[in-house]
């Protein structure tokens, strides 16, 4: 298994999981040429994705994904709760699948495992994927942590984890107060803190990566994130990674 961010934050998120020969893309947030130019970044074009799975229906996580699926004959998963919101939109596409937000089930060689996560969508899910040997878990989006998730995350290769803001910052910034609160709220996004609180009740044995997603531009920066996460796994910040907004990150291997 192998795995690449094409970008990670509020302008648009994609991530892509490779095992074997089997490719899916999780979220699609960025329009058509820019999808296909990060895609290209990565050595892939569109026709080696084997389908898109949305965790949530907001704009920087699906906002390309009709289109993009559209175009290249794709396979669009979701929960039940967002595509009620895009039914719509979706009805044209080639195929949808809607899957249960606590169900396993496989795509190609990859086995999804979903989790509802509290954030403020209809029906929100994060995953942990598997190749029957490697699991990568994946946690953005998410306004505070709960047993479920540990379970899920625990005893992971690979950990893609929100650090959204540091709460100073925030609490400093310009946002306005009803925004600071949404973000900062339960059904809003992580930062540093909780996210490292998170990361020391993991099992973190097997975990050979660690990278922080969906940092805000203006609310956080890279040091502060891989600082709070070091602490909480014992290590110097630089064995951690971060994906950024313009590049993401490259492809991670697991060995």
């Amino acid at each position: 298994m192998r795995f690449a961010s094409l970008g990670s934050g509020s302008e648009g998120n994609a991530l892509i999981v490779e095992v074997n020969r089997t490719r899916i893309m999780l979220d699609c947030g960025f329009g058509l040429r820019e999808t296909a130019s990060r895609l290209a970044r990565t050595g892939l074009e569109a026709g080696d994705i084997d389908a898109i799975v949305i965790t949530h229906e907001h704009g920087d996580h699906i906002g390309g994904a009709a289109r993009f699926a559209r175009k290249h004959r794709l396979p669009v998963w979701m929960t039940h709760g967002t595509f009620g919101i895009f039914r719509q939109q979706y009805d044209q596409l080639p195929e949808v699948c809607l899957f249960d937000s606590h169900q396993e089930f496989s795509i190609g060689d990859i086995t999804m495992m979903p989790f509802p996560v509290p954030h403020d969508a209809r029906e929100p899910v994060q995953f942990v994927f598997g190749d029957g040997q490697h699991k990568l878990g994946v946690l953005t989006d998410v306004g505070a942590s709960t047993a479920h998730i540990e379970t899920m995350l625990s005893g992971c290769d690979a950990l893609v984890l929100e650090c959204n803001h540091d709460s100073q910052l925030l609490q400093n910034s310009a946002y306005p107060a009803g925004l600071k609160k949404r973000i900062a709220g339960l059904f809003g996004h992580l930062d540093n803190q909780a996210s490292a609180a998170l990361l020391a009740r993991l099992d973190t044995s097997r975990l050979q990566h660690l990278i922080a997603a969906h940092l805000s531009k203006h609310n956080n920066t890279p040091a502060l994130a891989l600082d709070c996460l070091a602490s909480a796994l014992g290590c110097t910040p630089d064995w951690l990674d971060y994906a950024s907004q313009e590049d993401g990150f490259c492809w991670r291997q697991l060995i």
